[in-house]
């Protein structure tokens, strides 16, 4: 491995990190209704627990409501007792085929709790992105044990590697003020 392969590796872990933060990110509700948000509503299909996106159609009916489409006729009561039964904290409502799932308003104090949960999930992100850096430090340092690089290498390649951890770092952060702002905007 050389010290371009190393930062090539970094940049590409650290994607992944800020990429699974994103994911994360759109599973935490904020006012607005988001299909997203029932990714992890897992339905009970003929015995093995499927995830709600394999049973039926999920769309947006309006910004506040998730319209959910059954492909069969006998899940509808099956997925409104799996969102209910989720901690959502949803309450679906069946009309004919169609489920509806209202989002509830938001009070003050749930949207300073999920303000914690994303500066949470912030911090994880920030801590997988510290620790990739470590893992390509540690590379640089073997590089050079080996003598397949020198010490000016390591030092050149440990500042690139602060400079990129830096600015995955910003993105987080950037990411986690936007969140908080979507979250108490009312």
């Amino acid at each position: 491995m050389t010290l371009d392969e190393v930062k090539a590796n970094l940049d590409v872990k650290m994607e992944q990190s800020i990429a699974a933060f994103k994911n994360s990110l759109t599973k935490i509700r904020t006012g607005r209704a988001n299909p997203a948000l029932l990714d992890t509503v897992h339905v009970d299909y003929y015995g093995a627990m499927l995830p709600l996106s394999q049973v039926a159609n999920l769309s947006l009916l309006d910004a506040r409501t998730i319209g959910i489409q059954p492909w069969e006729k006998g899940m509808g009561a099956k997925i409104e007792k799996a969102i209910r039964e989720s901690d959502l904290g949803l309450n679906p409502s069946s009309m004919g085929d169609l489920i509806r799932v209202p989002m509830p308003a938001m009070t003050e104090e749930r949207r300073k709790e999920l303000t914690k949960v994303v500066r949470g999930e912030g911090e994880n992100a920030k801590i997988a992105i510290r620790n990739v850096r470590r893992d390509a430090n540690e590379s640089v340092k073997k590089l050079v044990k080996e003598k397949l690089a020198s010490e000016d290498d390591q030092k050149r390649s440990e500042a690139d590697i602060q400079k990129i951890t830096d600015r995955n770092i910003a993105e987080v952060d950037k990411l986690v003020a936007a969140k908080e702002q979507d979250i108490m905007a009312v």
